[in-house]
């Protein structure tokens, strides 16, 4: 009885026949001979079919199928240096489940509308596997990290009452006769968690209704988001500067043979080694005069502008103390400058911009109120925030790192939407 196995394990079974159940990749051959790519949803290997073990009608049959057509096959694991994966199988027998016919993602050159029209299909790629195996790692890398490093997860809602950060660029939707708002961050809660436990940790879905059709944005994210009792400005970028350290390295150690799929330029990853260069936004604005790149007094940076910055740099750069006016209204002002907030961006080299936002939040109560009544938010909704400051303030920051951008510069994909798994844009809401 040939032995259960997969394409992932196959290295185990050379020399025996084995079972593999799968989809045709793709199919070649002429004659007596056919070579049958099999994928089975944990890699590809060679199967190849012949005449003379199978019979003249199974391999008929066998060359008549069509990309993706399920099968279930039999044969004898070879070593094979040639084929695909190093292995292949020497078939005994097959069982079509079923026949596929007309698979509409061919080999010709497809426009992004028609891949992503058909993204339930795409993902079947090999290339689309290797993005989407490189973001299970970085997820499994940066909970890790958070757990190893003694955060607690604690899960933020998703319907809340209050927005962050306005209610301009969230969706809304009715929650028994009230508004309720699908979150764009789960910081705030965080900050309740933190002065409980500490340190804490949330990661899931967020959302934002910003009509920005370009490469960086998604209206649907997913976001992990640390929060740091007893810590400044400092603290929080010390902490965040190991924690993408540790996840990189972490991701580049498990998920190699995916990035090399993607043909990624893996010594840019191993090069994001401590310390970051740290950079104030002031200072970050002179540099950018310098190379005569245009930059608005106090506004906040673009893409060219963020891409310029990270050319001067071979590994991700940190600038802090941001426009007050051009940040969130927790952020805590500088005392040196009060114009200015103490927060933190950090940008990934290769022009992908802001990867991390963070910084320290206001921990006194008036300063906040005043913060909330100056950017017209409703006070109702934030009363529970103001209790935080009124009973056991204390310094404390975080900070936020987008699954979807993240992946896609450790992978080097143009644009995020491939770095989810079904991604939802300005113009996209299904499949």
């Amino acid at each position: 009885m040939p032995e259960a196995a997969t394409v992932s394990s196959i290295h185990l079974h050379v020399g025996q026949e084995v079972a593999l159940s799968g989809w045709i990749y793709n199919l070649r051959g002429s004659g007596k001979v056919a070579f049958v790519l099999l994928r089975d949803g944990t890699g590809l290997v060679q199967c190849v079919a012949s005449v003379d073990r199978l019979g003249p009608e199974t391999f008929s049959r066998i060359r008549r199928l069509g990309q993706e057509s399920s099968i279930e096959v039999t044969g004898t694991v070879q070593a094979d240096p040639r084929a695909t994966g190093g292995y292949e199988v020497r078939l005994t027998g097959v069982d079509v489940v079923q026949e596929a016919l007309g698979y509409p993602i061919t080999k010709k050159e497809h426009g992004p509308a028609f891949l992503f029209d058909h993204r339930h299909l795409w993902l079947r790629s090999r290339r689309q596997q290797a993005i989407l195996r490189v973001r299970a790692a970085a997820v499994r890398a940066l909970r890790g990290y958070l757990d190893d490093h003694d955060y607690l997860l604690l899960d933020s809602p998703i319907l809340t009452p209050n927005a962050c950060e306005g209610t301009s660029t969230l969706f809304g939707t009715d929650y028994y006769g009230r508004t309720a708002w699908l979150t764009q961050s789960g910081q705030l809660y965080q900050e309740a968690g933190a002065m409980a436990f500490r340190k804490t940790y949330c990661f899931g879905p967020t959302f934002r209704a910003e009509k920005s059709d370009t490469r960086r944005h998604l209206t649907e994210f997913w976001m992990v988001e640390p929060e740091i009792a007893w810590a400044d400005l400092d603290d929080v970028m010390d902490a965040a500067e190991d924690f993408l350290v540790e996840v990189v390295a972490r991701v580049v150690a498990e998920a190699r043979p995916h990035l090399e799929i993607l043909e990624r330029d893996i010594s840019v990853l191993e090069r994001v080694q401590k310390p970051f260069p740290r950079v104030s936004y002031d200072e970050a604005c002179r540099r950018l005069a310098d190379r005569g790149i245009p930059m608005e007094p106090e506004d906040d940076f673009g893409a060219p502008q963020e891409t310029a910055l990270s050319d001067l740099y071979d590994r991700p750069v940190m600038v802090h103390r941001y426009p007050a006016a051009v940040k969130a209204f927790y952020m805590k002002r500088d005392p040196v400058a009060s114009s200015r907030a103490l927060c933190v961006d950090v940008l990934a080299p290769e022009g992908y911009g802001e990867i991390i936002g963070g910084g320290q939040r206001e921990d006194d109560a008036d300063a906040l109120l005043a913060r909330i009544r100056e950017h017209g938010l409703p006070e109702s909704a934030f009363g529970w925030y103001l209790d935080l400051r009124r009973y056991g303030s204390c310094p404390h920051g975080g900070w936020g790192l987008g699954i979807e951008r993240f992946v896609a510069w450790l992978c080097g994909i143009r644009h995020i939407r491939e770095a989810a798994p079904f991604p939802r844009t300005l113009d996209r809401l299904e499949p």
